[in-house]
């Protein structure tokens, strides 16, 4: 078998997802990116697209981010989301949109490390499906969020441990060093 191919997944970091205790996460996953970018690896970010008469619509009663500026990527995100291997934007929870799985199976990724908005929505879906499709996910706990506030964030982090693993449920600094080089702030030898 070969090696495993790594990619940095950033789910649904938009405008219409930042609230109050989600905002806190978004230099978090900056410090990410800018990171696994400089150590040359795949980064995708996906966007959630709402549309009229959509699941959500009709079910959740939920009509938000169907329109720009709701849908686009955060102003502190956007310069690292152009430089990433791919945006996908999506109808679904999940990465795995038709698109997505066949741009996961296109580059071989085999482990996800996944991070964004919402904790118990987007980016469980998205480790989920990892999962079931015989992927490794690994869910960044302290580079996720929930919109709804922490105890719903605490409540996918949970309900994830149940579902891929609490082994997959890791931070940021448990992130492979041959994936994620410490920043120099971080770094003990360079640090104060």
């Amino acid at each position: 078998m070969g090696e495993n191919k790594a990619v940095l997944v950033v789910v649904d970091a938009q405008n219409g997802f930042i609230r109050e205790p989600s905002r806190p996460v978004i230099p978090v996953i900056a410090d990410l990116v800018s990171r696994w970018q400089g150590n040359g690896g795949d980064v995708v970010f996906t966007r959630y697209l709402n549309y009229p008469g959509s699941p959500f619509e009709r079910m959740i009663h939920w009509t938000a981010l169907q329109d720009s500026p709701q849908t686009d990527i955060v102003p502190d995100l956007l310069p690292l989301a152009e430089q990433a291997t791919a945006i996908l934007d999506k109808t679904i929870y999940s990465l795995f949109s038709e698109e997505g799985s066949k741009l996961v199976q296109r580059h071989g990724w085999t482990d996800l490390y996944i991070c964004g908005i919402a904790t118990e929505s987007c980016v469980l879906k998205t480790a989920v499906d990892a999962f079931e499709r015989d992927l490794t996910p690994w869910l960044l706990e302290d580079a996720s969020a929930s919109h709804a506030g922490s105890a719903v964030h605490e409540a996918g982090i949970l309900v994830a441990s149940r579902f891929i693993g609490i082994d997959q449920i890791i931070r940021t600094a448990d992130v492979p060093r041959s994936l994620l080089p410490e920043s120099p702030s971080t770094d003990p030898v360079h640090a104060g």
